[in-house]
């Protein structure tokens, strides 16, 4: 014998929301452009003396045309400047958060997690929650790069305590340092784009990302020499920690590298 049940509460019209498209206007979107920028402001804000404890971040949401700072549809990059003796406390709506110390040494914590940090050195902590960057020297200079805008796009929140795919990950500079010897002491192969080392961790190390979509890198070139043409699946952001005499040209236009942006 079958048993009817009766909804707990009256059932409502939704198709008011719904939306129709046929092969003819499916298709027809394009997501705006990604620019081509180096955020030379940001940076001349990020390491003049007068700039307080705080973040500077690389927003091209205006041309992004979206709610939220972004600087790739998936990624918002910050120069994170702390002055010395002074703390500064982040909350990122993010899987993760990753940071590379371009000048200075200090130390974050994160719940019961710390990581004290000197120049080249890079770290992550998983996303949300409060995350206190503290200053030893004069002036600190750290450049973080998060995926608050994909989490933001997509309505979700952070991973709650514990359950954070992202650990805590600290890459020392002398260790990056031995890796890059390494690298340089083999042969390049023709397959190869160029010499570098690529970060991961244990948890993620299948995929060989940092953060669940998000690929980070050293990359270098030597004195005289080029890289060979490549293209991304998807956008680069680039940090030039050195740029003397160096640029890349972008669907033909030269781009000159400025340290530090």
């Amino acid at each position: 014998m079958a048993t009817l049940l009766k909804p707990s509460v009256a059932v409502g019209d939704h198709t008011s929301q719904a939306l129709y498209y046929d092969p003819a206007n499916a298709f027809d979107f394009r997501w705006p452009p990604v620019p081509r920028r180096q955020f030379l402001t940001e940076r001349e804000r990020a390491f003049d003396s007068s700039t307080p404890t705080g973040l500077v971040p690389l927003d091209a949401s205006d041309v992004l045309k979206t709610a939220y700072p972004a600087t790739t549809p998936s990624l918002l990059a910050q120069y994170l400047r702390l002055r010395g003796g002074e703390s500064f406390v982040t909350h990122q709506r993010a899987s993760g958060e990753v940071y590379f110390v371009m000048h200075g040494a200090g130390e974050s914590r994160k719940g019961s997690d710390t990581v004290a940090w000197r120049e080249g050195d890079l770290f992550c902590f998983p996303g949300g929650l409060e995350t206190m960057h503290s200053c030893e020297d004069d002036i600190a200079i750290l450049f973080c790069v998060s995926d608050e805008p994909l989490v933001r796009f997509q309505g979700l929140q952070p991973p709650r305590t514990g359950e954070a795919l992202v650990d805590t990950v600290h890459w020392p500079a002398a260790e990056i340092d031995k890796r890059l010897d390494t690298v340089y002491a083999r042969e390049n192969s023709k397959e190869e784009a160029g010499r570098a080392v690529l970060f991961s961790s244990q948890a993620l190390a299948p995929a060989r990302n940092v953060l669940p979509m998000m690929v980070a890198a050293i990359n270098t070139l030597e004195a005289g020499k080029d890289q060979r043409p490549h293209r991304h699946n998807g956008v680069a952001i680039t940090l030039a920690l050195q740029s003397e005499g160096v640029y890349s040209l972008i669907e033909g236009e030269r781009v000159d590298w400025v340290s530090g942006a």
